[in-house]
């Protein structure tokens, strides 16, 4: 098993040390807890070497568990991409991306949870257009959509990332029944160029029922006529990638793609104090794919990254189809009585302890001392209370 290495440097470190104030306080309050992670701020556990020969003390520092934190969270995504696995069937799975134009930045930012709401919307419409189309599939996919904001150099830049299955239920005079898609030129499930168009129409056509509705305020200098015209002459940019190679494959996705945050402190490459410069690294895609290095000031790469910290209770993840919350497993067993398939196996969590161990070779109850699994709880102080 090979233990992650720890990072030369972090955004943790960047926060702890450079002022910041963010007029938001979801931001804000955001901010402090990815500073205060793992520290005494927010409490910790005691625990003891029951040896008497050894005696030692260790503490265990908790965690913020904040979904922006790049520290947080490896255990529940190891647990939500296991019990997402469990939910895959033996057939085809294609990978769709739907872009916004640069041009919309500047309402997104002002409207951040009305607009990322209606990209979702957007996108999973286009989807299910062309889903029930009989030229295409004719049946209901399933499908998850996975909400980024960012680009490689931190820019705002928001997309949604989407597996789309290749099969989906069909219901007729009542009666359920599987359908498989068939692949088209260039092994594409829909017209990429066709669902461009359709997902700009839909995007547009609720955006300008929003504002008329004056849910979604325009900047004042903003000309909505002009603005819409842009957009419409605009091709809108929707990439399909090949379909995944097998289930295995879009597990390796799901684990990278969607639980990401805006950047791993293992890109962060370099944090001088003296000039207050942060160097990380990222993929030009612009030139191949090639690592390059971006250096900014601190105060730059803090406005950057707090970009990208989500509306307070928004779903970055949701599923949709087949895979919809709501009737889910019994949908889901219907299908694999069609396909002639074993039941999905029941979700079962995995205790802390056991991922602990299986991810970072650390036995919870080790003393640090003498080795022996001989570590005894002993106090839990709670978070410090904030001033005021």
């Amino acid at each position: 098993m090979n233990k992650p290495t720890a990072p030369t440097a972090t955004v943790q470190q960047i926060i702890q040390q450079y002022q910041h104030t963010h007029s938001n306080s979801h931001v804000q309050h955001v901010m402090t807890q990815l500073a205060a992670c793992r520290t005494a701020k927010l409490g910790y556990h005691t625990y003891q070497c029951s040896d008497d020969e050894c005696a030692q003390i260790k503490y265990q520092y908790h965690s913020c568990r904040n979904r922006h934190c790049p520290q947080c969270g490896a255990f529940q995504k190891q647990q939500w991409i296991e019990d997402r696995k469990r939910e895959l069937l033996p057939i085809a799975y294609y990978h769709v991306v739907f872009t916004l134009p640069h041009e919309l930045n500047s309402i997104i930012l002002g409207n951040r949870k009305q607009l990322f709401a209606l990209l979702f919307e957007a996108s999973a419409k286009t989807i299910q257009c062309f889903a029930k189309d009989k030229k295409y599939l004719n049946a209901q996919p399933g499908f998850l959509s996975v909400l980024h904001t960012w680009g490689q150099q931190l820019s705002f830049h928001p997309h949604v990332h989407c597996i789309v299955s290749g099969g989906g239920i069909n219901s007729q005079q009542g009666k359920l029944s599987w359908k498989n898609g068939t692949r088209l030129k260039g092994d594409f499930l829909f017209p990429v160029k066709a669902m461009s168009t359709v997902y700009r129409g839909k995007f547009l056509q609720a955006l300008s029922q929003l504002i008329k509705d004056k849910k979604v305020q325009l900047p004042i200098d903003c000309n909505q006529k002009e603005l819409f015209n842009t957009l419409y002459k605009k091709d809108w940019i929707v990439y399909a990638k090949k379909p995944f190679g097998g289930p295995e494959q879009v597990i390796d996705y799901l684990g990278r793609y969607t639980h990401k945050v805006a950047i791993t402190n293992h890109r962060i490459k370099n944090i001088d104090y003296q000039k207050h410069i942060v160097t990380f690294n990222y993929k030009d895609y612009a030139d191949g794919g090639k690592q390059k290095q971006m250096s900014m000031e601190v105060s730059e790469f803090i406005r950057r990254f707090e970009q990208h910290i989500l509306p307070k209770g928004l779903t970055k993840i949701r599923s949709y189809g087949y895979l919809a919350n709501q009737g889910r497993t019994k949908r889901l067993l219907s299908i694999t009585n069609l396909l002639k398939l074993q039941p999905h196996p029941a979700k079962v969590h995995t205790p802390w302890q056991v991922r602990l161990l299986e991810r970072y070779g650390i036995q919870y109850d080790q003393c640090p001392g003498c080795k022996q699994n001989t570590l005894v709880l002993k106090q839990l102080m709670h978070k410090i209370p904030d001033d005021g």
